[in-house]
């Protein structure tokens, strides 16, 4: 079973409430009151401000930093996209972006996010940074999107540049948001088993939106037409 870090107070609370497994938590002095109050059992080592810079992977290292263990690999089951909207990532290649994806999700209460076996890592340091501690309530899985969309039939959204409005396509209570690479988009196997093709219409000249904009845009125009906002 891998490892992976967790940065900043209010990263570290989140995942120490969840059912992540920490392992250790290196703090500075300055944090250890909060810490006693919240880490129950968890093994506590204090360092020197100057020793956890040389072990964070930020430029402006906080004052705790915590080890914990990665959960064992799932399968993404049937029930688990019933009834709600999950978002399919293809190929997405910037931590930032994964990690902010994962945080408009949370937001939005997406709970499930499906990758293909190409999207970057989940617990690279960068993507769960840019999460703030979202990752610890959000599950990710990391399948064939090609075989995973043939299994399953429920309705499925491709954000392409030539789809159909937004605005004016009719989502329900459940379905699948596909968002491509930042360079390419969805690939063509990919596209080929998805009905819809969803557009954020443009009004300006810019070729194309950031895929974490996207997803922020479409999460919330999802989300107003299920709950009829």
């Amino acid at each position: 079973m891998g490892l992976f870090l967790v940065e900043g107070l209010k990263s570290v609370t989140e995942f120490i409430e969840s059912d992540y497994q920490v392992d250790t938590i290196y703090h500075t002095p300055a944090v250890l009151s909060k810490l006693v109050k919240i880490s129950g059992n968890i093994k506590l080592v204090e360092i020197k401000p100057e020793e956890l810079s040389k072990i964070s992977t930020l430029n402006t290292p906080q004052d705790v930093l915590a080890v914990l263990k990665m959960p064992e690999e799932q399968l993404i089951k049937p029930e688990q996209i019933k009834n709600q909207f999950c978002l399919v990532l293809d190929g997405v290649q910037d931590p930032g972006n994964m990690g902010t994806i994962i945080r408009t999700a949370d937001w939005f209460g997406i709970s499930n996010l499906i990758c293909s076996n190409d999207t970057v890592e989940v617990y690279n340091p960068k993507v769960v940074q840019a999460s703030m501690g979202s990752l610890s309530r959000t599950k990710v899985f990391y399948t064939d999107l090609v075989q995973f969309l043939e299994e399953n039939q429920v309705p499925s959204y491709a954000t392409t540049l030539n789809g159909s409005s937004i605005y004016e396509t009719n989502f329900k209570s459940e379905g699948l948001l596909i968002l491509g690479n930042e360079g390419n988009g969805i690939r063509a196997e990919v596209l080929e088993k998805v009905k819809n093709q969803i557009t954020i219409p443009r009004f300006g000249s810019t070729e194309s939106l950031n895929v974490a904009v996207s997803a922020g845009i479409c999460c919330a125009e999802i989300r107003r037409k299920a709950n009829k906002l």
